[in-house]
């Protein structure tokens, strides 16, 4: 790939001195979201490719360059810029799947060349925690986002993630107290439409009416309607059981869909986990900015 020498000193030095990226790693259930972020939490360039237990190492080595264009010295970030790829200075991983956990590491760990941190028990994530089993109880993946909203609210925080499955994580004045969870809404359409022979999968959007007048009307209202009056009982009664008015967060890729939809006020941050990842990365190693 022909670059320009000048140009990326211009693009990836700040104040004389090189911007600290990394590569922040969601393993999800469905899918594992690979993101380069800045020193500044910003997200440069995020790449998505599916969760399979089965593939080995090097299937995960060979397809996460692939999605970021990478060749032996650069890969590539949103609009074809081209990054150094020494400029990574570090990976942080958070999973929910054991099993693949260990080989996106050490994909991870071949591609740069530096050693990654992994989200787990004994890793500050700047909350205390007020669990009965914590080291069993916690989601990984939970425990990040909350990290993220503490750092950057204050008092009372709910925070709900969407996903393969709703997750509803309460944080009082930093600390953990606990979390609800309940089927996705996307399994649960799925489950709907197999168990109900005459129902069909239906896109996820919203309505004109909220009392459909057809199948597939009546099923988006449930979708994104119902849905979001889940979200919006939820609030207050989980405001009701710890005593006072929470900021409320919503990150996950259906919560764009369900959000617009509450009455109450809900902040939408799609990069929350990323943001949370980077929180422990710098917390945890011993590069800090």
């Amino acid at each position: 790939m022909p670059v320009n020498a000048g140009f990326m000193k211009t693009l990836f030095k700040r104040h004389g001195k090189e911007e600290n990226m990394i590569f922040a790693v969601d393993i999800g259930n469905s899918n594992i979201v690979i993101a380069v972020m800045d020193e500044n939490k910003r997200v440069l360039s995020a790449k998505r490719i599916k969760t399979r237990k089965r593939a080995a190492t090097k299937d995960f080595i060979s397809e996460i360059e692939s999605v970021f264009g990478m060749t032996e010295g650069y890969l590539l970030l949103e609009n074809e810029i081209p990054m150094p790829r020494e400029e990574i200075e570090g990976t942080v991983i958070a999973s929910v799947v054991p099993e693949v956990t260990g080989k996106i590491r050490r994909a991870m760990e071949s591609i740069t060349e530096k050693e990654v941190l992994v989200v787990r028990n004994h890793i500050d994530p700047g909350l205390n925690i007020e669990m009965e089993m914590p080291t069993e109880k916690i989601g990984t993946d939970l425990l990040v986002d909350a990290a993220a909203a503490a750092e950057e609210h204050e008092g009372r925080i709910i925070v709900f993630d969407m996903g393969t499955s709703t997750t509803c994580s309460v944080v009082d004045n930093g600390t953990y107290i606990g979390t609800i969870i309940m089927p996705g809404v996307a399994i649960s359409h799925e489950a709907l439409a197999q168990k109900a022979s005459q129902l069909p999968k239906v896109d996820f959007t919203a309505p004109e009416r909220l009392v459909g007048k057809h199948t597939v009307e009546s099923m988006q209202s449930g979708i994104i309607y119902a849905n979001a009056a889940m979200i919006d009982g939820l609030i207050k009664r989980v405001e009701d059981f710890i005593g006072g008015t929470a900021v409320v967060i919503a990150t996950g890729g259906i919560a764009g869909l369900i959000v617009p939809h509450c009455e109450r006020e809900i902040i939408y941050e799609p990069d929350l986990l990323l943001k949370g990842l980077w929180y422990i990365y710098h917390k945890n190693s011993k590069v800090k900015v």
